[in-house]
């Protein structure tokens, strides 16, 4: 009787494994292409419109500033565009594994710090019908950003460092989406 009982709890435990592992979520980074074709009306708030013209959206381009050539050529870096150290920040193509890509992403370096960065990958919860359910959203590998996910590049290791606020530069780059009436 106890062999039963062993035999099939380690059955049970053995199928409950392979469902967690083909049912597991695999979240892949989409983009910010596929972000803004949701995320551009007016209607829910015109987000990629704000990432599109703050800084986050030219973080790659800010390491072709003179003052960061200078920084760069003190240092030893020949090009910080393309120096890990340095788009560790500034690129979220950079930072990933590109394990985590969608296949048919178009995701590059030059989009800078987008949405991903902040958000997480989205292949999960980039469907509409996800999205309207804010629970589900979160639960299919949305983040809602605090501040650990911001001082993660704005600390003093940044050598262009400025003192964080959090509260008032999450209030800077804020892009909700509107009540709904």
């Amino acid at each position: 009787m106890l062999k039963v009982f062993i035999r099939s709890t380690v059955m049970v435990l053995v199928l409950l494994s392979m469902t967690t592992v083909s049912y597991g979520k695999d979240f892949k980074y989409v983009g910010v292409k596929k972000c803004k074709t949701c995320h551009s009306s007016k209607k829910i708030g015109a987000q990629y419109k704000i990432w599109a013209k703050a800084k986050h959206a030219n973080a790659l381009k800010s390491l072709s500033s003179p003052e960061a050539m200078k920084y760069a050529k003190k240092h030893g870096i020949a090009d910080p565009s393309k120096d890990q150290k340095c788009l560790n920040c500034h690129s979220t193509y950079a930072t990933i594994d590109h394990k985590l890509l969608d296949p048919k992403t178009k995701m590059t370096v030059d989009e800078g710090v987008s949405c991903e960065s902040c958000h997480g990958a989205g292949s999960a919860y980039k469907k509409r019908s996800v999205m309207k359910d804010h629970k589900k959203a979160l639960a299919n590998g949305l983040n809602m950003p605090d501040e650990k996910t911001c001082v993660q590049c704005h600390n003093k290791k940044n050598p262009f460092y400025k003192p964080f606020d959090f509260k008032k530069m999450v209030a800077k780059i804020s892009h909700p989406v509107p009540n709904k009436k």
